[in-house]
């Protein structure tokens, strides 16, 4: 109530858990907040996050390999619009679903992952579900595709996959890597670190046509000179009228 919505400009709150957690862990929470938790969680973990950071890990001394074990329930992150995840384990179905902003790390996903996603970053680490991107229109997802199988499994009405060749991109996803296996502890993530050069190129970009086409309109306006509000309107004029010819077509 102090600070509004924009929450606090550091992290000063951190509030670590142990246990189960029902539905809704950590719906809603702005930034500034912290919620770790180290055990499991149920359905709708993260819904709505605010900007606040939510973690999740087995508790220490389990044995099983975590991203072959579904640590966290369905609709994860339903809805949400900004702050960070990290996720040692494997999701249920529809992670991510309408996710707007949030940016988030995990090891794998069941089936629906980033359903109607418009926005944020989602990085996958490992196997996901069937119909993976379905109406995605928004926001990138990084998937690791070692069995090299993912297209099988990605719904590419709306999305392409492409390779990794943006060194500033690659060196955003490694820095979100890394955030994971501090935060998680996670040891694929430290395998995939240990050998990142040759990591890299198994990882494919989930990229939305339409935000690809408004992102290289808005380069565009701005190697024209305009900046701020402007180049966003132009780009979205000229985006409108692509959209419309390939309707037309």
């Amino acid at each position: 109530r102090k600070y509004g919505p924009e929450g606090l400009r550091e992290d000063p709150i951190h509030l670590h858990f142990k246990g189960s957690a029902g539905q809704r862990f950590g719906a809603f929470i702005p930034p500034g907040l912290t919620l770790a938790l180290e055990g499991d969680a149920n359905d709708y973990f993260g819904k709505g996050l605010s900007g606040g950071k939510v973690i999740l890990s087995p508790p220490d001394g389990s044995t099983f390999p975590s991203s072959e074990n579904i640590i966290v329930g369905n609709v994860a992150f339903y809805g949400a619009t900004s702050g960070e995840a990290y996720i040692r384990g494997m999701a249920g179905e529809r992670f991510c679903v309408r996710n707007s902003g949030v940016h988030a790390v995990i090891e794998s996903v069941g089936d629906h992952g980033c359903e109607y996603m418009t926005g944020g970053r989602v990085v996958i680490l490992g196997p996901t579900g069937r119909n993976f991107a379905a109406g995605m229109s928004g926001g990138i997802a990084y998937v690791l595709d070692e069995n090299g199988d993912f297209a099988n499994y990605c719904n590419t009405e709306t999305v392409d996959l492409v390779g990794l060749d943006d060194k500033n991109e690659i060196k955003v996803l490694e820095t979100m890597i890394r955030h994971h296996a501090d935060y998680t502890q996670s040891e694929r993530a430290w395998k995939i670190l240990a050998s990142w050069e040759e990591m890299v190129p198994n990882f494919l970009k989930v990229f939305p046509r339409d935000y690809r086409r408004m992102l290289e309109a808005m380069k565009r306006a701005e190697e024209s000179g305009l900046t701020g509000d402007s180049a966003a309107m132009m780009a979205f004029e000229e985006n409108k009228s692509d959209m419309a010819r390939v309707s037309g077509n």
